[in-house]
């Protein structure tokens, strides 16, 4: 009698959720910054410079999240877990007690290194665990995936209770004890690595040529020499960095186009047009939310005079709202397809830009300011849900992993120009009505000019969920809007080999949803 999924064996509970509690910190730190910027500019008398303490991570995590699950693979993923929670532990002492601006922006780095190595290696524990019992596991994804969106939604409540009480360092401090918890539980319930075999030990004297140093060296310098052209502009412009930017970038698409095994496949881009278009609308739509995520909390303190725990219950509705708009979208997109999907999520963004540019004000009713942030929770989840299902059907199974891990980069880079977006906005007046108005207008303009597209767009028609094939999301129903950059880092591609998100073809598993 052929055994149903249902009943084969599982991933132990104790495993998962031992790794589940590692996975919790990447979202835990990527959320309660939200509400602690305001006492961090505070603490160092400037203001100047507070973009790169939210950009600082997520630039280190877009370099380490794909080649993380790579890394596992090649010297232990039980190995480089611990090793992660080490490099989370270092930063957040450094950052608790850092003298200056500047080391508390190296801190976030390390954070970032160590948290973006959780969720992959996770994922790799738990297919070799799987593999050595004949065991499924979706329901060790689904704890996994809960552990690190219960934090996403519940970041900014918690941050701002701590910011509250015992003032911004202890978003620092609040992750040494979780470490210490994590590393025990890992260490008792997760078996130890298995020896290299004479295959392993070759992968790995080919270690470094298999991440491209010089690939990530080129995407670093991208994305760095772009951020400190845009945000020039808020004094005197730094145009001789515009030469420098575009020979960067040539030399990196031209390395990459070359490479053996490029830390970002431009090959793939260039040959799908589809995946290009989905991805540049990722692009714009998670810059969009992320000026929403870290723009309206700062907002709330600093015009309306919330303190930041207040400030972090009044940021729950955008969680909440999302993880049920997340679910809705699924179903949505199910029915219809893609363009209604990404239709009532462009137009979610429109009319959210359009509420903060007119509504939100330092005499708005806080009744009023729940409802606005209800409207604002509902655009990410079916934008998400829209463009990750819509990569899935634009390309084939040798694409999908790659592509999948360039939409979780997407979504780095956007939360990346969302900080200079708002110190754009709000360098010259501050957090006022004024500069939270200005955020609103782009977060408008972007959601018509996202909705005019899906509208007009050739890619989307045809585009139906295909019968018989797991949409991404849908694996677990709780899934949050506000998680994406969390759930799934960590992917199956046609080699065997670890890079980006989680191939939906995998192990018989969908690819939860999630931003952070």
């Amino acid at each position: 009698m052929t055994r149903t999924l249902d009943a084969a064996p599982t991933v132990p509970r104790s495993v998962s959720l031992g790794l589940g509690s590692g996975a919790m910190l990447q979202a835990l730190n990527s959320s309660m910054i939200a509400v602690a910027v305001v006492g961090i500019a505070a603490h160092y008398g400037s203001g100047a410079g507070i973009s790169w303490v939210i950009s600082a991570l997520y630039i280190a995590t877009a370099v380490t999240a794909p080649t993380a699950g790579k890394l596992g693979v090649l010297l232990g993923p039980r190995r480089v877990y611990l090793s992660g929670l080490a490099l989370i532990a270092a930063g957040s002492i450094l950052g608790a007690l850092a003298p200056s601006l500047t080391w508390l922006i190296v801190a976030r780095v390390i954070l970032g290194i160590g948290t973006a190595s959780q969720y992959p290696t996770a994922m790799t524990i738990v297919r070799a665990i799987a593999e050595r019992r004949g065991a499924q596991t979706h329901s060790a994804i689904a704890i996994l995936t809960v552990c690190s969106q219960s934090m996403v939604a519940l970041g900014p409540t918690v941050g701002g209770v701590l910011v509250g009480v015992f003032g911004w360092q202890s978003i620092m401090w609040v992750n040494i004890p979780m470490v210490v918890l994590t590393a025990v539980w890992v260490l008792r319930t997760v078996p130890r690595d298995r020896p290299r075999d004479e295959t392993a030990v070759r992968a790995r004297a080919g270690f470094v040529h298999s991440m491209d140093p010089v690939g990530m060296a080129l995407f670093v310098g991208v994305v760095t020499s772009v951020m400190f052209l845009l945000l020039s502009l808020t004094g005197a412009p730094l145009w001789w960095l515009v030469p420098v930017v575009v020979a960067t970038a040539v030399v990196f698409v031209a390395w990459e186009m070359h490479a053996d095994e490029p830390f970002i496949d431009v090959r793939t881009i260039a040959g799908n047009p589809a995946l290009g278009l989905t991805l540049a609308r990722t692009l714009v739509t998670y810059t969009a939310f992320y000026c929403i995520f870290f723009g309206l909390p700062q907002w709330l303190q600093v015009s309306r005079g919330f303190s930041a725990g207040t400030a972090g219950l009044l940021m729950l509705p955008v969680a909440g709202i999302g993880i049920v708009s997340t679910i809705l979208a699924s179903r949505l997109f199910a029915v219809s397809g893609a363009r209604p999907t990404l239709a009532v999520g462009t137009a979610g963004l429109l009319l959210g830009g359009v509420l903060l540019a007119v509504v939100e004000r330092d005499s708005t009713p806080v009744l009023v300011l729940l409802l606005v942030a209800c409207v604002l929770g509902v655009p990410n989840g079916f934008n998400n849900m829209g463009n990750q299902n819509l990569i899935n059907a634009v390309t084939s199974v040798r694409e999908v992993g790659t592509a999948l891990g360039l939409y979780r980069m997407i979504q780095y880079i956007g939360a990346n120009l969302a900080a200079v977006v708002i110190e754009l906005a709000t360098h010259h007046t501050g957090f006022t009505d004024g500069g939270l108005h200005r955020i609103g207008v782009f977060i408008a303009v972007v959601g018509a000019v996202l909705l005019v597209g899906v509208a007009l767009s050739k890619t989307l028609r045809g585009q139906p969920a295909r019968a018989g094939q797991p949409t991404a999301g849908t694996a677990v129903a709780g899934s949050s809007s506000v998680a994406a950059d969390n759930a799934g880092t960590v992917a199956s591609s046609a080699n065997g080999k670890l890079s980006g998100l989680a191939n939906p073809s995998a192990a018989g598993t969908s690819v939860p949803n999630s931003p952070r």
